[in-house]
């Protein structure tokens, strides 16, 4: 702390500068020394599951291996046995080429040595000629396969000290015992490769005996008596060892005075096991990396906290400066926001009215499409009646005309309904709603179809219950819908050679009426019901007539469906609340 801040400090009256920054610093301090041994648990448990991960690992590799090199040379004897040349040599006692044949087999197969023995032990072929000549009758490889009918493993300790590992077989001829084949394993070799890591690696056998190792004293010892041999560690190394391993966590065992994890692994062979021994020097040292980037960094913060005291005064100073040009500048960039606002603002006042205009065309346009629709099919329908009371007239049968006039009269207050109706759909309705029967419904919209009916060659199947079927609507915009669905089943029908058109009316909890067609059904179901949607050619529709029926049905608390019938074509639902008893009195 510079000299000015001292004095500062000290010559406060109260003293309550002083005591809050020895109260900072003693927090400070309280914190780096929670994180520093926080963070020295959590590294140590995480770089020792991260070392034990990677020998687990490696322990894998090793055991795949080992029983690679077992497997491989397990049927090197059996392949050997079936030899026709050795076996020609064994009935012959003519081994000139054998030794030369089982060199070339050598280079093929990786194995240590390959033997052939005759019926009595002597060795009569080797990949190692010095060897041809001695006597192998008591060696265990031999004897016992004398005794096997199948490739026998051995391991034995040899006279320098390692242990030899052989695979031997019987060789045959007409049932008869005329020789062995000795396959020498080459295991030394991995022994060699382990050597190259940090890792103390073993491999015991089934009786838990030292067979393989990285540390050649301790073939033929047990793991406990392995773990023993080591030289005393002197005072010196001991408070070493003590200071190092406080970041650690327990060890599995000492090796040499040094602790080590242990790690296990099963090797798929006559119960062998790889254990592997790592010593805990990599972890304490990358934990004690952090920790002392951990203290540096504490270490500056405490620094430049000192630092910050000091310069107070003249970092007030710079702070108000960039203050006050932030300022500056944050009003410029306001004012320029503000500019631009305006202009936006001016810019969408444009674009209302622009669409506003466009709403209205839009809707006009709309509207228009939907009174012409509607229309339609009652204007149609007067020209039909119109042409036959003329013929009618004609022929002197006026009473038979009034009737076609009025039905006219009927048609022409039916178009002023329609007119009034569209408005629907856009708004709810109701005012007009009363009981009525669903299946009147059905036969005024089939009588308001009759004309077209007439012009096409189309086969109408109307199913009504024989009980009333009340609900409560408006009559004409129900029979609308009715109208809606056969003219779309009639459009449908019109490539169709048996065109057909089924009407089913049932009651159950909902009044349905299903319009079913056997024309080429829906290809778009999604968009069956949004407005000006249409697969009819240009000029037959406008995509209006199913969009106001949903409307229609929804307004009388149905629900209006579309699917494709199994057997094809096209199904329309309509369902609508069927009016109660009590409800039917009331009104």
């Amino acid at each position: 702390m510079s000299k000015s801040a001292s004095d500062s400090i000290v010559t406060d009256p109260q003293g309550s500068v002083g005591w809050r920054v020895r109260g900072i610093l003693i927090v400070f301090l309280v914190i780096a020394v929670g994180v520093v041994w926080v963070t020295n648990i959590l590294l140590t448990e995480r770089f020792t599951n991260a070392t034990r991960n990677r020998a687990e690992v490696r322990l894998a590799l090793y055991s795949g291996n080992v029983v690679s090199e077992l497997q491989r040379a397990s049927v090197v004897p059996l392949l050997l046995s079936r030899d026709p040349t050795l076996i020609g040599a064994l009935n012959s006692s003519d081994f000139r080429q054998s030794s030369q044949r089982l060199i070339s087999y050598l280079e093929e197969i990786g194995a240590a040595s390959l033997m052939l023995l005759d019926n009595e032990g002597r060795v009569v072929a080797a990949t190692d000629r010095s060897t041809i000549g001695s006597n192998m009758r008591q060696a265990p490889y031999f004897v016992e396969a004398k005794r096997a009918n199948d490739t026998v493993f051995i391991s034995a300790e040899n006279e320098h000290g390692g242990i030899d590992f052989t695979y031997s077989r019987r060789i045959t001829s007409e049932r008869r015992n005329i020789g062995v084949i000795i396959v020498a394993v080459d295991l030394a070799k991995y022994q060699e490769s382990w050597a190259g890591i940090s890792d103390a690696v073993i491999v015991t056998d089934s009786e838990g005996r030292i067979i393989l190792s990285t540390e050649p004293r301790w073939r033929g010892l047990t793991i406990d008596e392995a773990l023993a041999v080591q030289s005393a560690p002197s005072s010196i190394q001991r408070a070493i060892q003590a200071t190092a391993d406080w970041a650690a966590l327990p060890p599995d065992a000492y090796l040499l005075g040094e602790a080590v994890m242990r790690n296990e692994a099963r090797i798929p062979f006559q119960g062998w096991r790889l254990v592997s021994f790592t010593s805990y020097t990599s972890v304490r040292e990358r934990v004690n990396g952090v920790l002392a980037l951990e203290i540096m960094a504490f270490a500056l913060l405490l620094s430049f906290a000192f630092y910050v005291l000091s310069r107070k005064a003249q970092s007030r100073s710079v702070f108000f400066q960039q203050e006050s040009a932030e300022l500056r500048a944050l009003n410029i960039r306001l004012q320029r926001e503000i500019a631009e606002r305006e202009k936006a603002e001016k810019n969408l006042e444009v674009a209302e009215q622009t669409l506003a205009q466009s709403s209205k065309l839009a809707a006009l346009g709309e509207m228009s499409a939907a009174v012409s629709h509607e229309l339609n099919q009652p204007l149609a329908a007067m020209k039909t009646y119109l042409a036959g009371a003329r013929l009618l007239l004609q022929r002197k049968r006026p009473e038979e005309a009034l009737s076609s006039f009025l039905r006219i009269d009927d048609l022409i207050e039916r178009m002023g309904s329609i007119t009034r109706q569209l408005k629907s759909y856009a708004r709810k309705g109701g005012d007009a709603f009363e009981p009525l029967d669903f299946r009147t419904s059905v036969s005024s919209a089939l009588s308001m179809m009759e004309p077209q009916l007439k012009r096409r060659k189309v086969t109408i199947t109307r199913t009504l219950p024989p009980a009333p079927v009340i609900v409560m609507a408006d009559q004409v915009r129900l029979e609308q819908v009715i109208i809606n669905l056969l003219r779309n089943a009639l459009d449908a029908t019109k490539m169709t050679d048996d065109a057909q058109v089924d009407l089913i009316l049932s009651a159950g909890e909902t009044a349905t009426l299903t319009v079913r067609d056997n024309g080429s059904g829906i290809t778009d179901l999604d968009a069956l019901f949004e407005p000006f949607y249409t697969t009819k050619a240009p000029g037959d529709g406008v995509g209006l007539g199913l969009a106001i029926s949903s409307g229609i049905v929804n307004d009388l608390g149905g629900r209006l469906t579309a699917r494709n019938g199994r057997a094809g074509g096209a199904v329309f639902e309509v369902q609508l609340p069927i009016l109660g008893e009590d409800v039917e009195a009331a009104e």
